[in-house]
Parts: C-alpha cells; sequence; structure tokens
C-alpha cells in the first residue's frame, strides 16, 4: 500500500515526484510510501526542443529532460519507488483509497494522481465519468482533461499537467505537478499549507 502514486513520467509526474522527495524529509511526512509509474513513451516531452524556458540551456531536448528527470529523482530521493516499463490500464475507488492496474502488476494507495498526456487516446478504465473536452486548447486537436477543483477531482484523487487543464507548455505542466505535491504535502502536514525549499548554507 503507497501513500501516494504518481501515474505519468513526463513533466507533470516527475516535478510531483520531485518536490514529494524533497518533503519525505518533514517529519509529518516521514514512512510515507511513494511511488510513481514513470511510462513516457506517449510523453509530449519525446519530440520536444526547449529553447524558451527559464533554467534550461537553450537547445535542451524533452528527451533528455525524460531521462534526466528520472535520474535526478533516483540520485536524490532514492526512496520513491520507479515503476518502468509498465502501463496502466485501469484505476478504481477502493474502501481504503485506490487501486491501479498495470499491464503487469496490481498495486493499491491512499492516493493516486494522474499525469499523463491530454490526448483523446487517454485509455485508463474508471475514469471515464471525468472526461470532457479540453478548455485550453484547440477544438480540433481533440484533447480532453479530467474535470477537477484545483487539480482534485475527488477526494484523494488529483490530476496534474496538460489533463488538469492546463495549456502544453513545459513550465506550466511541471508547476502544476509541483503544485499537487504541495496540495499533498499539506495534507499530510495536517491542513497546514506546505512547500518545500533548498536554501544555500549560511544565506
Amino acid at each position: 500500500m503507497f501513500d501516494a502514486l504518481i501515474i505519468g513520467g513526463g513533466a507533470a509526474g516527475l516535478s510531483c515526484a520531485l518536490v514529494l522527495g524533497s518533503g519525505l524529509q518533514k517529519p509529518f511526512a516521514k514512512n510515507k510510501k511513494v511511488a510513481i509509474i514513470a511510462h513516457q513513451k506517449t510523453s509530449h516531452l519525446q519530440t520536444a526542443l526547449f529553447n524558451n524556458v527559464l533554467g534550461l540551456a537553450p537547445g535542451t531536448t524533452g528527451a533528455s529532460i525524460l531521462e534526466d528527470g528520472k535520474s535526478q529523482l533516483s540520485e536524490l530521493y532514492p526512496e520513491i519507488e520507479q515503476i518502468d516499463k509498465e502501463k496502466v490500464l485501469e484505476v478504481f475507488k477502493t474502501n481504503d483509497g485506490f487501486t491501479v492496474k498495470t499491464n503487469k502488476n496490481t498495486y493499491k494507495s491512499h492516493i493516486v494522481i494522474i499525469a499523463v498526456g491530454y490526448t483523446n487516446l487517454f485509455t485508463i478504465k474508471g475514469l471515464d465519468q471525468f472526461i470532457e473536452a479540453h478548455p485550453r486548447a484547440a477544438a480540433e486537436k481533440n484533447r480532453i482533461w479530467l474535470k477537477n477543483n484545483d487539480h482534485l477531482i475527488e477526494e484523494n484523487l488529483y490530476v496534474a499537467g496538460t489533463l488538469a487543464g492546463w495549456r502544453s507548455q513545459f513550465a506550466i505542466a511541471s508547476g502544476s505537478g509541483a503544485h499537487v505535491a504541495t496540495d499533498i504535502l499539506t495534507l499530510w502536514n495536517g491542513g497546514k499549507h506546505t512547500k518545500v525549499h533548498d536554501k544555500i548554507e549560511g544565506v
């Protein structure tokens, strides 16, 4: 049983995992179990090139970010389990949280974060009732979102990134994932608004 399970290893999913990972150092999050199903084959980052993102060198590719992000997560926060080469097929609610079925395994988690792409090829069963036309994409592109209120679909079920209704911009998707992570940390911290910052020592 995980405390939080992130589905999707793109910009939103990896950002969410990194912020949660840094928060696991806090007393209120000690011993929390977090995992990410880092399926990346359909991520729009695979073909992306970045020249306009603060902090990224011009010419940085999305493919390199996908790999570097997973490495950064494993090096800094190895306690977050990375589940590779599995595709989520179904998510359904249970008495104590959610069950997530992949093409290989079944997982249980108190909290689930959906952070996959926003195409109409979305195939995760159990979430159909939340699917609507994307509010910030051209109608002819047939993009979708999972209807939510400030990233929350229903209790303990979150969505992040473009599938949350945001535009397909790297910085926005990353920020959305970080937003969800801080909401979860706030929940674990008894409702006290929580953020996690690293600081230069002695400053």
